[in-house]
């Protein structure tokens, strides 16, 4: 299965929003610094996770949820799970 997943940095008090086949690996990569975008956010924990049986309708919703565009609506989907 694949992963769309929320992280949120304490630190920034920000989210990112991914999608992956494997969540420890990935969310491991973004806590050492490898993934450029969440290096100065560091350390991020996982809020929210949703799986699917393809990669591209992870991708899809990774997609829909970063066009929703507000942390409000972020939030609430975080609170629904």
């Amino acid at each position: 299965s694949y992963f769309t997943y929320i992280l949120f940095s304490d630190r920034l008090d920000k989210f990112y929003i991914g999608h992956t086949k494997d969540l420890e690996r990935r969310l491991n990569e973004h806590n050492s610094g490898l993934s450029k975008s969440t290096k100065s956010g560091l350390p991020w924990k996982i809020v929210y996770t949703k799986s699917f049986s393809s990669k591209s309708e992870a991708y899809a919703f990774e997609r829909k949820i970063k066009s929703m565009k507000s942390r409000k609506s972020i939030i609430d989907l975080i609170d629904s799970q």
